[in-house]
């Protein structure tokens, strides 16, 4: 089995982001990035599976700018045999990424594509779906449990009321929740090693799809910060603020 991990450079989760001046997106200049953690926990799942047996190839792509590479190789440490940049250095909507990785599933005859549920920067929660759908391959979203048995998938999957196990045959595409796994740290002699395997580089344009954005963000703005709580003295005086100033009840 060959499974293609889609993986993506963000703002480090545990940095304080600001909005540019110019409302035009958040300012990244001297941020720490780092590996979406969707993404860490579906690399995890991965590389489990390669290690029971059950996979023989984790290949990680990545869709972005030559900075990607840092992201490739860290996934390389974390115990993927491949790495595939897509170089391409404009932003790309769920879509575009969908058909770039229709392309490169196609190409490189892959059985299975794990990736996180969503990206905590567009937070769109959309490419797998697309990917599935273009692929005509059956899908699972919000795994918590997977199991490969019989050429099948086994997947258990978080919902409002509670947990929903189904099967899917193989291939197919499987998105990630948090719950899981707990992703490992990579070793330091893994690191340097990383360091040194080769990524493949495809441009985006020798894939020829279709990458025109079909929306445009008019601004990016911060969120207002929190008014200051008052304190009240009873029950009675705080039924009356949830009515009357609040209106939730």
């Amino acid at each position: 089995m060959k499974i293609l991990v889609a993986i993506k450079r963000v703002v480090d989760p545990y940095v304080k982001i600001k909005v540019r001046l110019d409302e035009t997106g958040v300012d990244t200049d001297n941020l720490k990035m780092a590996m979406n953690p969707f993404c860490e926990i579906a690399l995890e799942e991965a590389v489990r599976l390669k290690e029971s047996g059950i996979a023989n190839e984790v290949i990680v792509i990545s869709i972005g700018s030559n900075a990607c590479q840092e992201t490739l190789r860290t996934g390389l440490a974390l115990g993927a045999d491949k790495a595939i940049l897509i170089e391409c250095n404009q932003a790309l909507e769920p879509l575009a990424i969908a058909k770039c990785l229709k392309q490169i599933v196609l190409q490189q005859k892959i059985d299975m594509v794990l990736m996180g549920k969503q990206s905590i920067d567009g937070d769109n929660n959309q490419t797998g779906q697309m990917l599935a759908a273009l692929l005509n391959w059956p899908q699972a979203t919000f795994a918590s449990k997977v199991v490969i048995k019989d050429n099948q998938c086994e997947v258990t999957r978080e919902i409002d009321g509670g947990l929903q196990t189904m099967r899917v045959n193989l291939p197919a595409v499987i998105t990630t929740d948090l719950r899981l796994n707990e992703p490992r740290y990579p070793a330091l002699p893994l690191i340097m090693q990383a360091k040194r395997k080769p990524i493949e580089i495809i441009a985006v344009d020798s894939l020829s799809v279709d990458i025109a954005p079909h929306q445009q963000t008019l601004r990016v703005t911060a969120p207002s910060k929190r008014q200051m709580g008052v304190r009240v003295n009873d029950v009675a005086e705080l039924i009356d603020k949830l009515q009357h100033e609040a209106k939730v009840i």
